[in-house]
């Protein structure tokens, strides 16, 4: 199969320098999306991206993600017709052609397989939609019989024709033969005086081609984006479909208006998801999870019973059975948690492993650690591991007990069931089984404190 990607419009109504097809839908450009559909419907595609206005930024997106697409550019922006015409000499002439849209992005492989079964008879497939709206849409005009006889653009149709309600989204599957003979034909003698692809549709009825129609499960797979209004509009139909799939496996979505996945989420039984929560890359969320208000996720796994306390932030980390994490806790990239562990409110990890019953509950920051079972960490605690130049790593042993307001000076290590007494600042290894302390002698002085001079 040929895929012919259109993204080579200027987008003026975004007002933006970003090309429209990379604006993003749930945190992936449209293009983005529309390549994954592309790859998921045949693995094998022959896939060609038409580029035009900021084409070096388009390019360098689709570099950036290693596509195999091919690349062509629509030099002058002539209409939807001229663009699949740039890409001719890159298709196969013995496959199918489907036509594809950097700016609708979130079209499903589903879809698109019913449409490709449509042509595999040599008939041109075509995706149609029934709006209550039409306006600005080309309308679907029929015979008698109900077949297609054409498609006529909204700027060029008469008021009984703009009175029809079934419009065309603009996506088609052709055999490729057939389609480039009738886009060499194609005429810019039109109110616009572009060259329509639409127009292949009166071709196809002429050469006595059948013209097949289908529709989408869900209107919005076939809702284009021009403006930041409709952008918005789309993030908001995309994101309620996903809350209410969520709702449908079980999981207990406390807003399913005030919920934002950017990503994969995956939930086991017995989830709840508090309001305002954000999800980016790949989360695992197991049985019994429960995340309070307004967390940001990111690609992590969080196990079974874990509570995860309003306003956290985990990024890249896994966190073991029965833990509890804030609020306002940061896990960074390389955060890897136990069962039972406690990390409270305003307490920072990086690059960490945590054993299991493990507790830094306030005000601590802990990278480039090993920590072991039943530690607990006490606030103000931080491990000075960075020199100016290298991060070394601190190791604090199964049992031990760190007093608050310590610094550990990495590289050290803090042996089994030591104790390290408030205020210490640890610069050689503490033994196990120890208390160590670093302070000087309390004095108390005789000492007049200052008042003000009176004016």
């Amino acid at each position: 199969m040929n895929i012919v990607i259109l993204a080579a419009g200027q987008g003026k109504r975004m007002r933006s320098t970003l090309p429209k097809v990379l604006h993003p839908i749930a945190g992936k450009p449209m293009l983005g999306w529309v390549l994954d559909t592309a790859s998921a419907l045949d693995p094998k595609a022959n896939v060609v991206v038409v580029v035009g206005h900021g084409s070096s930024q388009v390019e360098s997106y689709l570099n950036s993600i290693s596509s195999a697409a091919q690349i062509v550019v629509q030099k002058e922006q002539k209409g939807t017709g001229h663009a699949v015409l740039q890409a001719v000499p890159a298709l196969r002439s013995d496959d199918q052609t489907l036509i594809l849209y950097g700016d609708v992005p979130l079209i499903s492989a589903s879809t698109l397989q019913k449409l490709a079964l449509l042509a595999q008879q040599g008939s041109l497939g075509l995706l149609t939609e029934f709006m209550d709206d039409p306006t600005g849409y080309g309308r679907i005009v029929r015979n008698a019989d109900t077949t297609v006889a054409a498609i006529v653009e909204e700027k060029d149709a008469s008021p009984e024709l703009r009175a029809i309600r079934e419009v065309n989204t603009g996506l088609m599957i052709a055999p490729t033969a057939t389609l480039k003979t009738w886009l060499s034909g194609l005429s810019a003698n039109n109110a616009q005086q572009e060259y329509y692809l639409t127009d292949i549709i009166e071709m196809a009825v002429r050469d006595g081609v059948p013209v097949i129609t289908t529709q989408a499960q869900y209107s919005w797979e076939t809702a284009g984006v021009n403006s930041k209004k409709q952008l918005a509009d789309l993030e908001c139909a995309w994101q309620n479909h996903l809350a209410q799939a969520l709702l449908e496996q079980g999981v207990t979505v406390m807003d399913p208006h005030r919920i934002d996945i950017r990503g994969e989420l995956s939930c086991e039984e017995d989830v709840t998801i508090d309001v305002g929560c954000i999800f980016i890359g790949r989360v695992q969320l197991a049985r019994g999870v429960h995340i309070g208000p307004y967390c940001v996720i990111q690609d992590a796994v969080i196990g079974e019973s874990v509570t995860v306390e309003a306003f956290s932030h985990i990024q890249e980390a896994t966190i073991g059975a029965r833990s509890k994490i804030g609020p306002y806790a940061r896990l960074r990239p390389g955060a890897q948690l136990g069962e039972d562990v406690h990390i409270g409110n305003f307490v920072e990890v990086k690059k960490t492993t945590i054993d299991d019953g493990s507790k830094a509950n306030h005000l601590a920051y802990l990278g480039d650690a090993q920590i072991g079972k039943g530690v607990n960490v006490g606030a103000g605690t931080i491990t000075c591991n960075y020199d100016g130049a290298n991060k070394h790593l601190t190791i604090i042993e199964d049992g031990a007990f760190i007093g608050s307001d310590t610094q550990l000076v990495a590289p050290v290590r803090v042996g089994k069931n030591a104790t390290l007494g408030a205020g210490t600042t640890l610069t050689k290894d503490a033994p196990e089984n120890q208390l160590t302390v670093t302070r000087v002698k309390q004095t108390s002085l005789h000492w007049q404190r200052p008042v003000k001079t009176k004016k």
